[in-house]
């Protein structure tokens, strides 16, 4: 049985950090690239961070690149996103996603896994 599980959501003040945790069963992380999405109230889920099967190549949502920094790690077979200078507009549910294979990796609809989300408020 596939699950993925999202950890280390909260509430922080703007400027601050968090590290997501996203544990894999089910399947070894290393088949799939992995992605973060994130959803905020009203608004569409959309892309965040993304890394391909060997962790060398990383792709970000607009203007994400520099603040946010994702990572797998095969040993634990999980993937974090490290989020530092956090602002209130990154407050939203985060998601972890497993890549079906085929289709635009920026897209909800190339994904076939999903964790149930954490949420993260960032406070002004």
């Amino acid at each position: 049985q596939v699950q993925l599980v999202e950890s280390g959501g909260g509430l922080v003040q703007a400027g601050g950090s968090l590290r997501l945790s996203c544990a894999v069963s089910g399947f070894t992380i290393s088949q799939y690239p992995m992605a973060w999405f994130r959803q905020a109230p009203g608004k569409e889920r959309e892309f965040v961070a993304g890394v391909d099967v060997s962790g060398t190549s990383t792709w970000y949502g607009d203007s994400l690149k520099g603040r946010f920094t994702i990572s797998r790690a095969s040993a634990r077979n999980s993937v974090a996103l490290q989020m530092n200078s956090l602002k209130p507009e990154d407050t939203a549910v985060y998601y972890c996603a497993a890549f079906r294979g085929y289709g635009n990796i920026r897209t909800t609809s190339a994904y076939n896994y999903w964790g149930q989300g954490t949420q993260v408020t960032v406070s002004s």
